[in-house]
C-alpha cells in the first residue's frame, strides 16, 4: 500500500511541477509536460514490480503506438483558442479527438500486425 501511495504521490508532484513551471514560463511548462517523465516512471514501476524484459517492451511499444494519436490534440486546442473558442469547449473538441483516434488505433493495430 506505501508503494502505490508513493507512485501516486510522484505522479502527483509531476502534475504540480508542470502546473507552476506553466504558470510563469508557458513554453518552458511545455517543455516539461512534453518529457515523458511519466511513461518513464511507468517504465521504472513494471521493471521493479516484475523484472519482465517482455512486458517492459510491450508497453514501451504500446505507449509509442498511443502517443501518435494524441498528437493532433495538441496542435487542435491551440488553433481553437486562438480563433475564440473558449477553453473548455477547446478541451473536449481535443479530447474527443484523441478517443476517436484511440478507437481508430485500436481498430487499425491488429490489422496492421500491431499487438496492443
Amino acid at each position: 500500500m506505501l508503494y502505490l501511495v508513493l507512485k501516486a504521490g510522484l505522479s502527483g508532484v509531476i502534475v504540480a511541477l508542470v502546473s507552476e513551471v506553466s504558470r510563469r514560463n508557458p513554453g518552458l511548462g511545455g517543455l516539461v509536460a512534453s518529457l515523458p517523465l511519466v511513461s518513464v516512471l511507468g517504465m521504472i514501476w513494471i521493471w521493479s514490480e516484475s523484472r519482465d524484459p517482455v512486458k517492459l517492451a510491450d508497453h514501451a511499444a504500446g505507449t509509442l503506438v498511443f502517443v501518435l494519436p494524441s498528437l493532433p490534440m495538441f496542435a487542435l486546442i491551440p488553433w481553437l483558442l486562438r480563433r475564440g473558442t473558449g477553453f473548455w469547449p477547446a478541451l473536449a473538441a481535443g479530447c474527443l479527438l484523441t478517443i476517436g483516434l484511440y478507437v481508430l488505433t485500436l481498430w487499425a493495430a491488429p490489422r496492421l500486425g500491431l499487438r496492443l
